[in-house]
């Protein structure tokens, strides 16, 4: 059985506090984006992972699959089963592409051991793995709070819009992404502020609290979210803590992209 996760955009993205258990408390907006990878899960006499595509850093036994597959055999002690992983979206991105990869393992193991889960028991199965794991579970527009696995519907879309993502060739970590971070509650909730402004004056209002320290460390980063408006995009971000920038557009452009630069553009949904 084959699925097709994809990656997600932060529009928007407030760090409110420092929490006790050294997480923060977050607000933002997830929108799925249909640059995915390619997930195979079949039955198989024993357990193993394989990739293929875009390397993908650290051991494949710390791969979030397999980790997936992990939580749910505790719970239902399931069969060996043979993943398959065609990595496209890119890793260290802001994108949440590895996040999605574990939600759709669960979503698959779901329906090959026909385990009938819940969309609320497989979210609260993926937010065990990592703070945006839930939210691939329906793959719509969703409000994150608290690590980000709070979630909520979001009443805006972008379908119709064209997207651009442009990933420079530099890693961003999240620890030093969140190192030059001063939490602070927004004078509006970004919730608000979606709802309140059109996309034409989200420049003006819609944040993302990494940007500022980030831009500043990487400046390829920042020259990115320049060069979108240079070329007419409504609104310019960048996701999540980083690298990838994203722009939209009312139509169709056309843009030199570096070497060494990745990239996907398309039509939101």
């Amino acid at each position: 059985m084959v699925s097709f996760p994809p990656c997600k955009i932060n529009l928007g993205l407030h760090i409110i506090r420092k929490r006790g258990d050294g997480f923060h408390d977050l607000e933002t907006c997830f929108y799925p984006v249909p640059w995915t990878d390619i997930l195979e899960i079949i039955p198989s006499d024993i357990l193993s992972f394989t990739t293929s595509g875009a390397a993908i850093p650290g051991n494949d036994a710390d791969n979030l699959c397999l980790k997936a597959y992990h939580l749910l055999q505790k719970d239902f002690n399931l069969a060996p089963v043979k993943i398959h992983l065609h990595k496209i979206i890119p890793t260290g991105a802001g994108l949440g592409g590895g996040s999605a990869d574990a939600a759709h393992t669960i979503r698959l193991l779901s329906t090959v051991f026909q385990l009938n889960l819940s969309v609320e028991k497989m979210m609260a199965y993926a937010a065990h793995l990592g703070s945006d794991c839930a939210f691939f579970i329906q793959d719509t527009p969703m409000m994150g709070t608290g690590r980000g696995e709070i979630l909520q519907p979001a009443s805006l879309s972008l379908k119709g819009k064209y997207l651009v993502l442009i990933k420079p060739p530099v890693h961003v970590s999240t620890a030093e992404a969140y190192a030059g971070i001063s939490p602070a509650q927004p004078a509006m909730p970004l919730q608000q502020i979606l709802e309140t402004y059109a996309l034409a004056d989200w420049r003006h209002v819609v944040k993302n609290d990494f940007e500022e320290s980030v831009f500043k460390k990487y400046p390829a980063i920042a020259d990115l979210k320049d060069t979108f408006y240079q070329h007419g995009a409504i609104y310019a971000s960048m996701s999540g803590s980083g690298a990838s920038v994203f722009g939209i557009f009312e139509r169709d452009v056309t843009m030199a992209i570096p070497e060494g630069y990745t990239s996907w553009k398309g039509l939101l949904s």
